[in-house]
């Protein structure tokens, strides 16, 4: 395969996926795994430096959400992997060319960066993100 011009996913930005019980199922994972639940938010961050610039920090999410929710897309999908992107608008433009398909909500920005979801050749949903400049 051909290597592509711009540089596409840079990294993992999360991890999430459905429970039953959310709170609860945090509380497993802090008490057996130690995982810092943030109970405001259901989910903790591993924070990390990039390995050929230790200046610049990043950050991996881990989040639980409710089994009904619709954000990791269908009823069936369980889990959605969000990808850190350079250039978001970019990365969708070359997906767009090559007929992956693109949530029409488009590009969704906000103090965390900028998101979109597009969907894997299986049809799972997946997240892109931009971090904000400096994370």
């Amino acid at each position: 395969m051909k290597t592509k011009s711009t540089k596409r996913v840079t990294g993992i930005g999360g991890v999430f996926f459905k429970a039953k019980n959310p709170k609860k199922l945090g509380a497993w994972y802090a008490k057996h795994l130690g995982l810092p639940i943030d109970p405001n938010w259901g989910g903790c961050s591993f924070d990390w430096r990039e390995a050929k610039n230790p200046q610049k920090k990043g950050a991996t999410a881990w989040s639980l959400f409710a089994a009904d929710t619709k954000y990791l897309g269908g009823s069936k999908q369980a889990h959605m992997i969000n990808y850190r992107v350079a250039n978001l608008k970019k990365v969708l433009a070359e997906l767009k060319k090559e007929k992956v398909w693109i949530d029409p909500k488009g590009i969704e920005a906000s103090d965390f960066g900028q998101f979109a979801w597009i969907k894997d050749g299986e049809g799972n949903r997946i997240e892109l993100w931009q971090p904000p400049k400096g994370m």
